[in-house]
């Protein structure tokens, strides 16, 4: 479907940033350059270049990479890090708060090795350090969190093996702090650490009352999976008392959710956990550290609003807001500043990933239904075809539902007619045509008008055009799929083109789940995204942002599509475009391995079959020699869509 008609107005760059939002969501590291081209903006020590994700694109074929490719950008994930770091540094320079901030990184927010080793390089010069929720996440932690200041954060279901590990890595030097997440953990903790001789640091997780909406609730609320009610903290208060251990509880912890669009629900939250701390203080609990968790939100379609999808602060107002509530409560209490940590993995990791996929091609509504396409019904058309004729022509302005309410009965006749023999395929296929005509008519004329229907409001997306793109929402976008979440997507370049289509896109699966509907937008979401026409010539490269969050994580082998390739891209001390950690994504005979086929298997009895076939004279030796090879080809290429070489 097309956008509005054209107008003198030459189009420019600035329009299709605004269109897309792209200032709005960028959040300081992408923006459009003069050329109609999206950049992201590089650079490290005080100097920033601009660099377009074009010229990212051609680097990356040069070195023989196709489409699509997850870019991940080290100096904007080495600018998040600054940014939470010093905006805490900041906050509690302002207040005088009397203890530091220690973030730590939730490793399963992106478990990716470059990702990791590169938070716990950067977050050296700050103490921060990481979150371990299993045992595998511990032992990387273990191994990558080298800095004796920072800590190490335990949280999830822990047996004696995890609850080891952990008080090995305290025996170390490691400031590794064990957080009970069930009451049961306490007495696995006690007997572990008398047999090993450790004093183990201990936290509690709390089931704060306090409760926030949207998609990433569920861990909030006093009846969230993990954590300790009030009593049951008081009872791990009481034991570890009996046992002489109570200098061992130092950390308070609680988590509402990993996106907390309000403000005020985090001040809510710290204001009834800083008060638990307070009293377990006053029991005689060590104490020293408060986990406010994760929660600072991202603003995914720029609004700045308590949208599920965006946030109404900024990363100071967050950093203000804990610090202030905070010191007033100890304050009042006469109990020393705790230490803060947060989780805060989704900010520091969204924006660092950029997913860019190719448009294979495009279905246009009206290609198939032309507003203007001459229809010959015959010498001799049923009624039906007639009547639908009819309403076609007689559509105006003023009767708009009319027509609509009379096309769809209409339609619905001939398909009714169709199925008891009435009318031919051929018949059938005539009433279809005049129907989607009619509707293209009425939402022509319904355009600009101030009083519409919900129906005819909906009657652009219907007619919008399909766009199939070279990935898998699956395996790349889980998120947009499983919970709905949106994510800003556009093109990357033509921007200073007017997009004269309005379309949908559909992924390569055969899954009709495979799709990305609903778009940000500053107002509502949107169910068609501007887009330009398609030259089946020339690229046409779309990017998905702030996707560097759990997509990687969640991604799952649908249709056996693997992972996609994946570039570091940062800029060197000459400003030069740096491709570093170059990793080629999933070949076919990977992710066949991943469920437990042998490829070399798959290869051995293709090889016989065909074999069988020359012995019963289908094809000849030469004929499989190509099949063996070609079907070994196919066996060790990329997963996804690839063009003739």
């Amino acid at each position: 479907m097309s956008t509005k008609p054209e107008t003198l107005e030459r189009w420019n760059v600035q329009q299709s940033a605004e269109l897309y939002g792209i200032k709005a969501w960028g959040g300081d590291f992408f923006d459009v350059n003069a050329a109609g081209e999206v950049i992201a903006k590089l650079g490290h020590n005080g100097h920033t270049r601009e660099v377009s994700l074009m010229e990212v694109v051609a680097g990356i074929k040069e070195r023989g990479l196709s489409m699509p490719v997850l870019l991940r950008f080290r100096d904007i994930l080495d600018r998040t890090v600054a940014r939470i770091n010093e905006s805490f540094a900041e906050a509690i320079a302002a207040n005088g708060y009397q203890a530091p901030y220690r973030g730590v990184y939730p490793i399963k927010v992106n478990q990716q090795q470059q990702v990791v080793e590169e938070i716990a390089t950067f977050g050296r010069r700050y103490h921060h350090g990481l979150e371990a929720g299993s045992k595998g996440e511990l032992l990387i932690a273990l191994a990558y969190m080298q800095d004796p200041e920072a800590y190490i954060v335990c949280n999830g279901y822990k047996d004696n093996e995890f609850i080891d590990l952990a008080l090995q890595g305290q025996k170390m030097g490691a400031q590794v702090l064990i957080v009970l997440e069930m009451p049961s953990e306490l007495e696995q903790v006690i007997e572990r650490a008398e047999k090993m001789g450790v004093r183990p640091r201990i936290g509690v997780r709390l089931k704060l009352s306090a409760k926030v909406n949207g998609k990433w609730s569920e861990s909030s609320g006093d009846r969230s999976v993990f954590g300790l009610t009030m009593s049951e903290t008081i009872r791990v208060v009481d034991r570890l008392r009996e046992k002489g251990m109570l200098d061992c509880l130092q950390m308070v912890h609680y988590h509402l959710g990993s996106q907390i669009p309000n403000i005020s629900s985090i001040r809510t939250a710290i204001t009834e956990a800083v008060r638990v701390y307070v009293d377990l203080a006053k029991e005689g609990a060590a104490m020293g550290i408060l986990d406010i968790g994760g929660g600072l939100a991202v603003d995914y379609d720029g609004s700045h609003t308590n949208y599920a999808s965006s946030r109404n602060y900024d990363i100071k107002e967050y950093c203000a807001d804990v610090i202030e509530t905070v010191m007033a409560s100890c304050d009042k209490a006469g109990v020393a500043h705790p230490t803060i940590i947060s989780e805060s993995g989704r900010f520091l990791v969204s924006y660092s990933s950029v997913l860019i996929f190719d448009i294979l091609e495009s279905s246009r509504f009206d290609d198939d239904y032309p507003a203007d396409g001459v229809i010959d019904l015959g010498a001799n058309p049923p009624e039906l075809l007639k009547n639908l004729v009819e309403i076609r022509d007689s559509v105006t302005p003023k009767n708009l539902q009319e027509c609509y309410n009379d096309t769809i009965y209409a339609r619905d006749q001939v398909r009714d007619a169709f199925i008891h023999g009435a009318v031919t395929l051929r018949q059938r296929a005539m009433g279809e045509q005049l129907f989607w005509q009619t509707v293209g008519k009425i939402a022509k004329d319904s355009t600009g008008l101030k009083y519409v229907s919900d129906e005819l409001k909906e009657l652009p997306v219907a007619l919008s055009d399909i766009y199939y793109a070279n990935f898998s929402v699956f395996q790349s976008l889980p998120d947009s799929w499983a919970i709905g979440q949106q994510f800003p997507i556009m093109p990357i370049h033509r921007l200073n083109e007017r997009p004269s289509r309005m379309g949908t896109i559909s992924d390569i699966t055969c899954d009709c789940d495979g799709k990305i509907d609903t778009f940000i937008d500053l107002h509502e979401e949107k169910k068609a995204l501007p887009l330009h026409e398609v030259d089946p010539t020339k690229d046409y490269l779309l990017g998905v942002f702030l996707a560097g969050a759990y997509q990687e994580t969640l991604g799952d082998l649908h249709n056996l599509f693997g992972d996609t390739n994946i570039v570091s891209v940062r800029v060197d001390d000459d400003g030069r475009i740096d491709f570093t950690n170059e990793i080629k994504g999933d070949s076919v005979a990977d992710v066949l391995g991943y469920v437990e086929y042998d490829p070399k298997d798959l290869v051995a009895m293709v090889r016989d079959r065909a074999e069988r076939a020359v012995r019963e004279n289908r094809i000849t030796p030469a004929e499989r020699r190509e099949i063996v090879d070609a079907y070994s080809a196919g066996i060790h290429g990329y997963t996804y869509f690839e063009a003739d070489k």
